[in-house]
């Protein structure tokens, strides 16, 4: 998934990755917070619509105010951590409640700024009719970008990694833009209580982009907007201002049910390659090929390897298929653009680098907070998978070279890497 976003009932791309967060300094339930400046009511509603101006100068594709209570949401996390869904990411459990409590993780919050940043690279092709807002959304066809991902799907030897994780980590891409438009606040206002998010903190995204009436949560939990689909990353600046929210001052912009504009799609669903998504708005963690593939820090359950097939961090399938997706927004800046040739890498060239390529290249990536040692893990599968594949959809010489590639590290001192290549090469003996 692609979305920097947190949900019970989902991981999240936009899931999924955390990070320390920016803010002022934090203070405790009991500690005692910067004066609020005092305005009347046409003063806030002034402030907000400025607030709404520098996000979109700051690259923000949507911008919503939000007041705080997640009570309904409360329900579907306590099912969902019941259930064990969370997998190995005790974060999600260890803040109970507070995920859907914005007061308790930051005293004085009154208020909810949420943001969204498109990721797309801009060199991608992209329909020409992508920013009509018509019934074509809804066409069979799977345009540009979508069909070049879907190539390297099928293409057994390459390396596929998610869209959003092939540029810069969008952690500091967003929390430097989200900093400025907290600091420009207090150019304006003065000192005031505020926290910067950006996936790095216990933050119920999606509910709260939701709620502030900037799309709805589609069936693969993600949210979804009309004009941008799914493929942008949520932030939140929680502050202490008693701002007008927009489902207050903006009635077209009420806040909308789940798959609100979905109708009976249920394309995602029955995409997702190892069926985590295992019903509307409900993702079991434990088997989506983001948490397999970047949460996970041990041993890839052997039944869903063969699943994950040449998908070596993340994954976007349920994005694929999406409708919605045709009216994916170019990223407003070039942090996300393809670095170290990502979107073009094989299986074999990715296993060929040592441990201080890894650590190299992948400097200012997200794909780095995973390790050297569950890269090779990830790419071992991916390797063992094309092996496993019909003998039509890859070359004698490339299997040829992932046999060969994969013996190199037959006795490779991590255990957890001889288990993986080990397995990927029991297809080569088989045959």
């Amino acid at each position: 998934m692609n979305q920097s976003q947190q949900h019970p009932n989902a991981l999240s791309e936009q899931h999924r990755e955390r990070r320390p967060d920016a803010h002022s300094p934090p203070r405790a339930a009991n500690d005692e917070a910067p004066a609020t400046p005092h305005y009347d009511e046409a003063q806030l509603a002034a402030l907000a619509s400025r607030i709404r101006s520098w996000a979109r100068e700051l690259g923000f594709g949507a911008v919503g105010i939000s007041d705080i209570d997640l009570s309904n949401a409360e329900a579907g996390l306590a099912a969902w951590l019941d259930a064990g869904c969370h997998g190995e990411m005790d974060y999600m459990a260890k803040h109970g409640m507070k995920r859907a409590r914005p007061a308790e993780l930051v005293a004085g919050t009154r208020r909810v700024i949420s943001v969204r940043m498109d990721y797309l690279p801009a060199h991608l092709p992209r329909s020409s009719d992508a920013r009509k807002d018509d019934e074509s959304a809804h066409s069979d066809v799977q345009h540009d970008w979508r069909l070049e991902e879907r190539a390297r799907l099928n293409d057994p030897s390459a390396a596929v990694v998610s869209i959003y994780a092939r540029g810069r980590d969008y952690h500091k891409v967003m929390r430097n833009r989200l900093q400025q438009l907290a600091d420009r606040i207090e150019a304006e206002v003065g000192p005031y209580g505020h926290r910067v998010f950006t996936d790095s903190a216990p933050v119920l995204e999606v509910e709260l982009a939701q709620k502030a009436g900037t799309g709805w949560r589609g069936k693969h939990t993600l949210l979804l907007q009309r004009d941008a689909g799914s493929l942008f990353f949520l932030g939140e600046l929680f502050v202490d201002l008693p701002l007008p929210t927009d489902a207050e001052t903006a009635p077209e912009r009420a806040p909308e049910t789940p798959g609100a504009h979905c109708g009976s799609c249920a394309r995602c669903i029955g995409a997702c390659p190892t069926g985590a998504i295992v019903g509307p708005y409900q993702v079991d963690a434990r088997r989506c090929i983001s948490y397999l593939t970047i949460e996970l820090k041990g041993s890839i359950p052997q039944d869903l390897r063969p699943l994950i097939g040449n998908r070596v961090y993340g994954c976007d399938d349920c994005q694929l298929v999406c409708p919605w997706n045709k009216f994916a927004q170019a990223a407003p800046v070039d942090d996300f653009d393809v670095r170290h040739g990502l979107d073009r890498a094989s299986l074999v060239e990715l296993f060929g680098w040592s441990a201080e390529d890894f650590d190299t290249r992948m400097q200012g990536s997200a794909i780095r907070r995973i390790g050297y040692e569950c890269w090779l893990r990830n790419l071992a599968v991916g390797m063992g998978n094309a092996l496993r594949a019909a003998p039509q959809s890859i070359s004698a010489g490339a299997r040829e070279a992932i046999v060969d590639a994969l013996r190199k590290r037959a006795d490779d001192p991590s255990p957890l890497v001889r288990e993986h290549v080990e397995w990927a090469l029991e297809a080569a003996w088989q045959r």
